[in-house]
């Protein structure tokens, strides 16, 4: 298996499929949007599970159910069992469980995906705060239809000592008309009202990575998604391979400026990208090359030059790009100028 890179992204000659035997997929942002699956996802997934892979949903939204996720893919047209579908619900319910008594009440700040997991630990969920007994209180998230006055319920137990838990702590979640505000944003809220931080357990942090491969069972993973600050950050947190897909929250922009742990191993533009090899970036005298396109840094820019004539994919510019960023800033941030080379790309 090819250990994440943090200098360039690497090439494959098998397609990923083939080369990883299961693929840890996030859900918003690279499966579906909103309601709607993304583009060239359905056909992707089933050509991948057909060669072989085993697909596996891996998400740090903990609103539904994995019994309601799966209904959901398959309405989209992905056939999916519940045991496929991994929540930071189920991460969060496991790292409480680990730390409390069995039958022990847990507050509950958040939607059915997280009342379900703690049931399935032997924990009980509650709704007040005035609750005796109570031995925690657990946030995710809860939709947009969640109340404000389920905020200050948390505020009043935790102010008086008990324990906080976060399913996870995205601050933004891509939905079908956009961007809007996550379990992190809400979490936020908390804070605010409490000084205190919970303890938390979705990506990118280990609970959600343990409870993934408990799951799944898998011996050459594959990590997908479109986040930078979770689904990469957690491969490189346990130590494996990524691919980043272009179909959600992260741009070409932020890619480039990447710092390490959050530099995947792969980029392609959506899921069709399981099902072929990856280029190969190499570099020559201070430039790096993919396909058609070269890049390097000069100064306080990147550079980007096209050989040839005929055909020339972007996400292959992209690659070029990303080596030589990488490269410049070393293990530091990158501040370079990336409009004037990305512009050359259409991005």
């Amino acid at each position: 298996m090819i250990r994440q890179s943090r200098t360039s992204p690497a090439g494959s000659e098998r397609s990923l499929h083939q080369a990883y035997d299961t693929a840890l997929l996030d859900l918003d942002g690279v499966v579906y949007a909103g309601g709607h699956a993304i583009a060239h996802a359905v056909e992707s997934l089933a050509a991948a599970r057909a060669g072989g892979m085993h697909l596996a949903y891996v998400t740090n939204n903990a609103l539904r159910t994995p019994e309601a996720v799966a209904e959901h893919l398959g309405e989209l047209g992905i056939p999916t069992e519940a045991g496929e579908v991994i929540t930071s619900a189920q991460a969060v319910a496991r790292l409480i469980a680990e730390q409390v008594e069995p039958g022990s009440k847990v507050l509950v700040i958040g939607g059915e995906g997280l009342r379900v997991a703690l049931r399935e630990r032997g924990l009980v969920p509650v709704d007040s705060a005035d609750e005796e007994g109570l031995a925690a209180v657990v946030q995710g998230y809860g939709g947009p239809g969640l109340e404000w006055g389920r905020f200050a319920e948390a505020a009043y137990a935790i102010n008086r000592g008990v324990p906080w838990y976060a399913s996870n702590t995205d601050l933004t979640i891509p939905g079908a008309r956009g961007i809007a505000p996550g379990n992190g944003a809400a979490v936020e809220v908390v804070r605010i009202a409490t000084g205190a931080d919970p303890q938390v357990a979705g990506k990118p942090l280990p609970p959600m990575h343990r409870e993934t491969v408990l799951r799944t069972g898998a011996e050459r993973p594959l990590v997908v998604g479109d986040r930078l600050d979770t689904d990469i950050e957690g491969a490189f947190n346990g130590d494996v391979d990524s691919l980043l897909v272009l179909t959600g929250v992260t741009d070409a922009e932020q890619l480039l400026r990447a710092e390490p742990r959050h530099r995947p191993t792969y980029v392609d533009r959506d899921l069709r990208g399981l099902l072929t090899g990856q280029p190969e970036v190499a570099e020559r005298q201070g430039a790096w090359s993919c396909g058609r396109w070269s890049a390097a840094h000069a100064g306080t820019h990147l550079e980007l030059t096209r050989a040839g004539e005929g055909e020339a994919d972007p996400v292959d510019g992209l690659r070029a790009l990303c080596a030589a960023a990488w490269s410049a800033a070393g293990e530091g941030s990158y501040g370079h100028d990336v409009e004037k080379a990305l512009a050359v790309l259409g991005w």
